[in-house]
């Protein structure tokens, strides 16, 4: 009887595992997700969970490794980066992971009582995946337009080109005006906000150099009056910073 009591409860452990585990798949064994890895995934984490159900997390070590695959840039970058590759598949690609991180961003919008951000670093992981692919985005579809143009530097060509930046400049715009909301992020999710500043804005306006940044410099300049934490307001007087070396640099060239 005592070897009886001792062995069901494992049993029964094990059964509630198993079906913990199979309950929700993910390619973990696969080194890269491609699109197609993508919509099955996010899909399952939009709708596949209960809502009293825990998504996965950075801070779970059993579902970490989901959350660091899904927002992986390799899986975008290893196609999008790959010049053997064609400059129109490689477009497609870009576009169909463009439409894959749009279902992304709803994954893990879920605040508490307090209006904080359940799993902030799990959303600021995905928006960065978002701010880097944006970058490879919108430049293979200027490439693309450069390529199909009988003349690159026509005005309808121009304007198609100058167009697409502006677009990009503005989707930045939108990550900036997350500072409004930095209470609802923790103390690890506010130095996570502005790493993204400092890494993704640098790198965006060192590809766009002559780009039109007056728009965010007006936004860089509303949010550091509105913010409160030292980090964030350090890395958006950088990013205002470099952007002004730029303009200085630009006029004297002329």
């Amino acid at each position: 009887m005592i070897k009886v009591k001792t062995i069901i409860p494992v049993l029964i452990s094990f059964m509630v595992l198993s079906c913990k585990s199979e309950k929700h798949e993910f390619p973990l064994e696969k080194r890269f997700w491609d699109v197609n890895d993508y919509r099955t995934i996010t899909l399952e984490l939009n709708y596949g969970y209960e809502d009293d159900e825990k998504l996965p997390s950075i801070s779970d070590p059993e579902t970490r490794i989901i959350v660091e695959k899904l927002t992986d840039h390799q899986n975008y970058e290893i196609v999008l980066n790959d010049e053997e590759l064609g400059l129109k598949h490689r477009n497609k690609v870009a576009d169909e992971f463009f439409d894959r991180w749009k279902d992304m961003n709803n994954v893990y919008r879920i605040r508490d009582v307090q209006d904080k951000y359940l799993y902030d670093i799990e959303l600021l992981k995905v928006w960065h995946f978002g701010l880097g692919l944006q970058l490879r985005y919108f430049k293979l579809g200027n490439d693309n337009i450069l390529a199909s143009s009988d003349d690159p530097n026509s005005t309808i060509t121009q304007n198609r080109l100058n167009f697409n930046v502006k677009t990009l400049i503005g989707n930045y715009n939108i990550y900036l005006d997350e500072t409004i909301n930095e209470e609802a992020f923790s103390d690890k999710g506010k130095t996570l906000f502005a790493e993204g500043i400092d890494i993704y804005f640098s790198q965006l306006i060192e590809l766009y150099p002559d780009a039109d940044f007056s728009e965010m410099e007006r936004k860089i300049d509303l949010m550091n009056a509105k913010s409160n934490h030292g980090k964030i307001k350090e890395s958006l007087s950088k990013i205002k910073s470099l952007i002004e070396s730029k303009k200085i640099r630009n006029n004297y060239s002329k």
